[in-house]
């Protein structure tokens, strides 16, 4: 399960896609860029479960971004 998961735009202008994503999962922190096709690009390492992961991010997102 991902927690404290928070997001932030990367560009001023908040039309334009991009965020830069940060949460924690299995007890250690997770830094990427998330990019407007739902790609992420990871800052760091990449999560165990990486796939199950990007699902969790891109609902979250769908959620808080996009609704």
């Amino acid at each position: 399960m991902i927690q404290h998961f928070s997001f932030k735009p990367l560009f001023e202008n908040t039309k334009l896609p991009g965020w830069q994503i940060a949460f924690f999962y299995k007890h250690q922190r997770y830094e990427g860029e998330y990019k407007k096709d739902g790609s992420i690009i990871w800052s760091g390492s990449i999560p165990p479960n990486e796939e199950t992961v990007k699902k969790m991010i891109h609902e979250l997102m769908l959620y808080h971004v996009y609704d």
